[in-house]
């Protein structure tokens, strides 16, 4: 996201004046970027720093990348601030970390484009977007969570194509495709990721593990099976119909594989078929008892699918005993959160139901269906 409250301007800096001395290979006719603020505005050659003449770089580099200067601004930087590369890595891992996607995403993309060919940047760059569509996945944001799953998409297509290959690129792609339920690619990338990796410590060991477990998850599973495959792209177009004739044919050869049945309820779900989408679920839910970890990984979307169904059953006790099951697991789940808050609706729990959706715009201020709805009750 650009810094859309700060203002980008280009200056001519004179040989003679004194910031010149601190730039290396200076060249007094390439203008130099300055990223302004409000207060910035009316600056005064005097107070030129070399400090806003570095963020004015930052920008150039992460959003206009076809500057005919952009080389020169690099050599600068990097004689600067040497260190840059470790010190903004970190700086947007933790941001990501606190959920700060915006100033995390300003961080990697002026990286990328200061260091070009730097694969681990453009690696994180995919993490950050995957963990973007998570986040808005959680909140019920569809339309964003299909957008930086694309992006997402685009950044591991490019790292995974990188000479030579970058092992760290196809382990955690696996799990991005896995997220995905498209199984033959994560299956495919995580195979290579076994073939590709040299590394001998401790790390790597456990990478490894994980990635021939999983690896063996989807054989045992049949998850790589076209069937499957077909069924999960059908519910994404919309045809749950069509869905469900290929869900339904792959159960006749693997009838205990719970990812299955968990695609088999959200077509039916879809449909508002609700209680053979309960059952569906169910049914997924004790089958999955027997792979605790693979099963972990979905349990808060079975759930929540599983309670949508009992709600609109009016079997608001075990709808409402899901959700909690879900929310032990993932507290800040903002899907969870509003279907709790919806139960306290349906039951006439108003002050309940304002608590939870007053919890949802905490974590997630955006939240246009919590607003909307909190504001129907305060004006009630």
């Amino acid at each position: 996201m650009e810094n859309s409250d700060k203002q980008l301007i280009y200056i001519k800096v004179p040989d003679e004046y004194a910031l010149a001395a601190k730039i290396p290979g200076f060249d007094s006719s390439i203008p130099l970027p300055l990223l302004l603020t409000d207060e910035e505005e009316k600056f005064t050659a005097g107070s030129i720093s070399e400090e806003m003449i570095l963020a004015g770089m930052l920008n150039v580099f992460a959003y206009e990348r076809d500057n005919q200067h952009i080389a020169y601004y690099r050599d600068i930087f990097k004689e600067l601030r040497p260190n840059i590369l470790e010190e903004m890595t970190n700086a947007a891992i933790l941001k990501i970390k606190n959920a700060d996607f915006d100033l995390a995403e300003q961080l990697l993309f002026a990286l990328e484009g200061l260091f070009p060919e730097h694969m681990q940047t453009k690696l994180n760059v995919a993490l950050l977007m995957d963990e973007r569509s998570r986040f808005y996945e959680q909140a019920g944001a569809e339309d964003y969570a299909e957008y930086y799953t694309d992006k997402a998409f685009q950044a591991y297509k490019e790292v995974l194509a990188a000479e030579p290959p970058l092992p760290d690129a196809f382990f955690n792609a696996g799990f991005f495709f896995i997220r995905q339920k498209n199984f033959p690619k994560a299956k495919s990338v995580l195979e290579t990721y076994l073939h590709i990796e040299t590394a001998q410590d401790e790390l790597t060991a456990h990478r490894k593990k994980k990635a021939s477990e999983l690896i063996e998850w989807i054989e045992t599973q049949a998850l790589d099976d076209e069937l499957f495959k077909g069924a999960f792209d059908f519910i994404q177009m919309g045809e749950e119909e069509k869905a469900l004739e290929k869900i339904r044919e792959f159960l006749e050869h693997h009838p205990k594989v719970w990812n299955a049945w968990f695609l088999l309820g959200w077509a039916l779900r879809r449909q508002e078929r609700w209680k053979d989408a309960s059952e569906a679920f169910l049914h997924c839910l004790e089958l999955g008892k027997k792979t605790p970890k693979e099963l972990a990984v979905a349990y808060c979307d079975i759930c929540n699918e599983l309670a949508i169904c009992l709600m609109e059953l009016d079997q608001f006790d075990e709808s409402r005993r899901w959700l909690m099951s879900a929310l032990e697991q993932e507290p800040e789940n903002i899907k969870i959160i509003s279907n709790l808050g919806t139960i306290s609706l349906k039951e006439g729990k108003t002050e309940e139901a304002k608590a939870f959706f007053r919890t949802v715009l905490d974590i997630y201020p955006e939240d246009t269906l919590a607003v909307e709805i909190l504001k129907k009750l305060e004006n009630t």
